[in-house]
């Protein structure tokens, strides 16, 4: 079986084909971007022309060549090459494609098998495929938009080598939009080209679907700014809410507010805004920043978060998204400390790592004779009797005594905060430690 076996007999239905399409490279010499694979001398160009291929994840966003390339690999492979697709086809046609599989290996001849979508088979799905593969019957070369780390599971991966294509840049959009103009024959200012490669954002696909519109729209084959500017309304952005691209962008607006760089901040904020995130999911991730990042150095900060919040929700869209813009900024521009947020960590890992112990006397209530008795509250000493309210008492059990969980920054409050802390602590110097057994 040969992806090739049933060419198209009728050149004028081929030559209605979309632009994309009858534009798909033939060779790797004609392949746009992707030097970091499939430059000279590059290990995957190697094996695909000295046919020395091992199973293969090609992993990239939309439009960047990951079935283009695969067809490349059908010219250039000598063994036989099966298109396969996640969404269309089940268990029964795997099984049936891996006996035929089979039976090429016996007679000599090996399979490449392209399975494009492949995160979108489930676990039982994948499995069928791996007693294939660890056999040899099939090379699999599979395609995906999603993270394979999360979307395919771990002993396919680990019998396969993932290669990450990246989004085509605007100058390898350009080159294939002039062959596009060519193939068209129309003509286009080179300025409008940069303009759609612009807007395809990184997508080979949808600069040729752009500019195949555009030459339908053009009077006398001249595409023009009017007619551009009628065809493009909204620059498309990657964004899958549920996808890894989601996680990398609430990312990036996370680590900009931390690292104060307002600029980032609004930028990646403007990205999940014009890709219709969530405005609460936002919101819930700007408190988190409040509260992770910022902390005691700002106590307010968490403050502007809520109060974010409140104002998104009672304003809705698009008003409210001038609300979040603020927070962001807010964030950004405030003192940052992790001090309470690690003070929480070593607090939750010293209950891991010391006993339970019980709670001291001192600090237990004694609402009955009897507790008091059995010495329920003896040696508590109450805060409002003593100077500034400092009783120096320890509140900690005996084995953990004098452990200091939070260590303040020197930013923002902080300073002012450790003064006080300072003080406290050295108030608890003196005080009696009762023994577990009083």
């Amino acid at each position: 079986m040969s992806l090739f076996d049933t060419p198209d007999a009728n050149p004028d239905v081929s030559h209605k084909r979309p632009l994309a399409d009858r534009l798909r490279p033939k060779s790797l010499d004609d392949f746009a971007g992707q030097e970091h694979i499939l430059g000279a001398g590059k290990p995957l160009r190697r094996a695909i022309e000295n046919d020395q291929l091992s199973s293969l994840i090609l992993w990239g966003p939309p439009g960047v060549g990951k079935t283009s390339l695969a067809t490349i690999i059908a010219r250039t492979t000598k063994a036989d090459f099966v298109p396969f697709s996640a969404v269309l086809s089940g268990i029964k046609e795997i099984k049936e494609v891996m006996a035929r599989a089979e039976q090429t290996r016996r007679m000599g001849r090996r399979t490449v098998l392209f399975i494009d979508e492949i995160h979108r088979f489930n676990k039982a799905q994948q499995d069928a495929f791996l007693p294939y593969v660890e056999k040899g019957d099939v090379i699999l070369i599979g395609a995906t938009t999603e993270n394979p780390s999360f979307e395919v599971n771990s002993a396919l991966l680990s019998r396969s080598r993932v290669y990450a294509l990246r989004a085509l840049d605007p100058n390898d959009l350009a080159t294939l939009l002039n062959k596009g103009v060519a193939e068209l024959n129309v003509q286009c200012d080179p300025a409008y080209l940069e303009q759609i490669a612009i807007f395809a954002n990184g997508d080979a696909r949808s600069a040729y679907n752009l500019l195949e519109l555009a030459a339908a729209s053009a009077d006398s084959g001249v595409i023009t700014r009017e007619t551009l500017a009628e065809i493009i309304s909204r620059k498309s952005l990657l964004y899958d809410k549920g996808g890894e691209e989601h996680f990398n962008v609430i990312s990036a607006l996370h680590k900009s507010v931390r690292a104060s760089d307002a600029d980032g901040a609004l930028y990646w904020l403007a990205r999940m805004l014009e890709a219709g995130e969530d405005r609460m999911y936002i919101v819930r991730r700007l408190v988190r920043m409040a509260v992770e990042d910022i902390g005691m150095a700002d106590p307010r900060a968490v403050e502007q978060a809520i109060a974010c919040m409140q104002t998104v929700h009672f304003l809705g869209i698009p008003e409210g998204d001038q609300a979040l813009a603020q927070c962001a900024l807010y964030l950004s521009l405030a003192p940052k400390s992790d001090a309470a947020y690690k003070a929480l960590g070593a607090a939750m890992a010293a209950t891991q790592s010391h006993a339970a112990e019980p709670v001291p006397m001192h600090l237990r209530n004694a609402p009955t004779k009897y507790m008091k008795q059995w010495g329920y509250g003896e040696g508590y000493r109450h805060a409002h009797e003593f100077t500034d309210a400092m009783s120096g008492m320890e509140c900690l059990p005996e084995g953990l005594a004098g452990t200091e969980f939070y260590q303040p920054t020197d930013r923002g409050v902080e300073p002012r905060i450790a003064e006080r802390l300072a003080a406290i602590r050295e108030a608890k110097k003196g005080f009696y430690k009762p023994t577990s057994g009083q």
